[in-house]
C-alpha cells in the first residue's frame, strides 16, 4: 500500500452524517403547555420608495418628489404569535449516522482504503469528542433559532434522546466560544455514539419567549422563474404551518469552525469547503493560503502531510457535512 501513489478520484462523495428534519413552529405561553401551529398568512402593504435612486433622479427635487410619491404596493407572507401567546416553540429531530470512513461513492479503491485508514485513526485518537461537543453546544445554545433567538426574554432547549432528557438555558452558553459543560458532555456522548457505533436520533424542542403578538421568522422561500406574481416575500410552510428548512438548521449545527484564520474578528463559521459566509460575501478559507478543505485533504491524502489536530477536526467535520469532492 505504501508503494502506491495516490491521486484524487474523479468521483468521490460522502453522505451527510447529521440529518436534521425541517422544524415546525408553534405558539403558546411560557408558563403553560398548550401549543397551536403558527399559520402563515398574507398581508398587503403600501410601502415607500426607499431604494437607492440614480443620481439624475436623486439630485433633481422635482424628479425625486415624483418618484417617492409613488406607492410601493406589495403582498407579503407573515408569521407571528397570536396576541394571547408570548412564546415560540420550534421542534425538529436530528438523526446521526455512523460509518464516516465509507464514502457513498468512490471510483478509486486504493484512495478509498487510504482515506478509510485516516478516518479510523482519527476516530481512535479523538472518538469525535471535540466535534460532538460542538454540535451539542449548538443545540444547547439555540443557534438554530437564528433571528427567533435575538432579544428573547428567555430561551430554553429540551432535548430527548435514548430515553434521556436534557434541559438547557440557552443564555448560559456563548455563541462565540465552546466551553466545557457536564450536561453538554452527556449529550455529546449520544452524538459520539451515533457517529461511531450505530445511528442515534435526537428530538429537539426550543422555546423562545418573544412577547405577545411578536413576529416569528420561518425560512424564506426562493421562488425561481416567474411564479412570484405580486407577492414579494414567501415564507416556508408545511401544510400552512410556519417552518424552517432543514438546511438552515443544519447550517447552524455545523457552525463550529473556530479554526479559520479570521476567528478573532468574526467568530465561528459554518463548516464549508472554502469557509464561505454568504451574508458577508466572503470566503475565510482561501486556497492561496492552503487552508481550504481541498488543499488540506489533498496534502493529507496525497502527500501524507498530517494537518494540525484543529485542521483535522475541520476536515472530518467537512466529511460529516457531506458533499461531492472528486477531481
Amino acid at each position: 500500500m505504501a508503494d502506491i501513489k495516490l491521486s484524487t478520484p474523479s468521483v468521490l462523495a460522502f453522505e451527510a452524517k447529521l440529518l436534521p428534519s425541517d422544524a415546525l413552529m408553534f405558539a403558546g405561553n411560557w408558563d403553560e403547555n398548550v401549543w397551536q401551529p403558527i399559520i402563515v398568512g398574507e398581508k398587503a402593504v403600501r410601502g415607500t420608495i426607499s431604494n437607492r435612486l440614480k443620481a439624475a433622479t436623486a439630485n433633481d427635487p422635482a424628479k425625486l418628489d415624483a418618484e417617492v410619491s409613488k406607492a410601493n404596493l406589495q403582498t407579503v407572507d407573515i408569521a407571528a404569535l397570536p396576541h394571547h401567546t408570548d412564546t415560540l416553540k420550534l421542534v425538529f429531530t436530528l438523526r446521526i449516522l455512523s460509518d464516516l470512513h465509507i464514502p457513498s461513492t468512490c471510483n478509486d479503491p486504493a484512495y478509498q482504503e487510504a482515506l478509510a485508514a485516516k478516518v479510523k485513526q482519527y476516530q481512535i485518537e479523538t472518538q469525535f469528542s471535540e466535534l460532538a461537543k460542538r454540535y451539542a453546544q449548538n443545540i444547547a445554545n439555540g443557534r438554530f433559532l437564528w433571528r427567533n433567538r435575538v432579544g428573547a426574554q428567555a430561551v430554553k432547549i429540551v432535548v430527548t434522546a435514548n430515553k434521556q432528557h436534557f434541559t438547557f438555558d440557552s443564555y448560559d452558553f456563548n455563541l462565540r466560544d465552546f466551553a466545557d459543560d457536564q450536561q453538554i458532555n452527556e449529550l455529546a456522548k449520544i452524538i459520539q455514539f451515533g457517529l461511531m457505533e450505530k445511528h442515534a436520533l435526537i428530538k429537539v424542542e426550543a422555546y423562545s419567549q418573544l412577547g405577545q403578538g411578536q413576529a416569528v421568522f420561518p425560512s424564506q422561500e426562493l421562488v425561481m422563474g416567474g411564479g412570484k406574481g405580486d407577492k414579494s416575500k414567501f415564507l416556508y410552510q408545511l401544510d400552512g404551518q410556519a417552518a424552517m428548512h432543514s438546511q438552515k438548521i443544519g447550517n447552524a449545527l455545523r457552525t463550529i469552525d473556530t479554526w479559520h484564520p479570521d476567528f478573532e474578528e468574526i467568530g465561528p463559521i459554518a463548516v464549508e469547503p472554502y469557509g464561505s459566509v454568504t451574508n458577508r460575501g466572503a470566503a475565510y478559507r482561501q486556497p492561496k493560503e492552503k487552508n481550504d478543505f481541498y488543499n488540506l485533504l489533498d496534502a493529507w491524502m496525497l502527500k501524507d502531510k498530517i494537518p494540525s489536530i484543529e485542521q483535522q477536526h475541520y476536515v472530518m467535520a467537512m466529511l460529516i457535512r457531506g458533499g461531492v469532492f472528486g477531481e
